[in-house]
């Protein structure tokens, strides 16, 4: 067996990162997250209004039911929370037509429903991530039909 010459068997000084290595390796991940992160974000945007275009889909279908075993929707003033709690006049209610509460839309506010509605038996919406009626992009309001 041959052994390590003394020079390969004496441990040298470790090397650590200088402070210009770690600046470099800290200036590379700033710019990569400034590339990425705007990226990320439109991302989320579009899984917020996604999120609320299900979930209005889904109320939608729970109207239906509700409306086919009553033969009306619920009135306004009952609201969305007639999908979850008989009413107390509706004596042809089979519900619940949802199996949780109503859920607040992605932003965390209630989703407007009127019954009648303007353009048809019911309006249901959501305004958005803004709040505010219109608006375009992520702001834009999200509704049923």
């Amino acid at each position: 067996m041959s052994e390590l010459p003394p020079a390969a068997q004496r441990a040298g000084p470790t090397r650590g990162f200088t402070l210009l290595e770690l600046l470099i390796v800290i200036a590379i991940i700033g710019l990569l997250a400034a590339y990425v992160g705007p990226r990320y974000f439109s991302q989320l945007g579009k899984s917020e209004r996604s999120t609320a275009k299900a979930q209005i889909e889904g109320l939608g279908k729970a109207l239906d039911a509700y409306r086919l075993d009553t033969g009306h929707y619920p009135s306004t003033e009952q609201g969305l929370g007639a999908l979850v709690t008989r009413p107390g006049d509706e004596p042809k209610w089979n519900g619940p037509y949802l199996q949780k509460q109503v859920p607040p839309d992605p932003w965390g506010r209630a989703y407007m429903y009127r019954s009648p509605g303007q353009g048809g038996d019911f309006d249901l919406s959501s305004n958005g991530k803004d709040g505010q009626p219109g608006g375009e992009g992520d702001g834009a309001d999200v509704t049923y039909r």
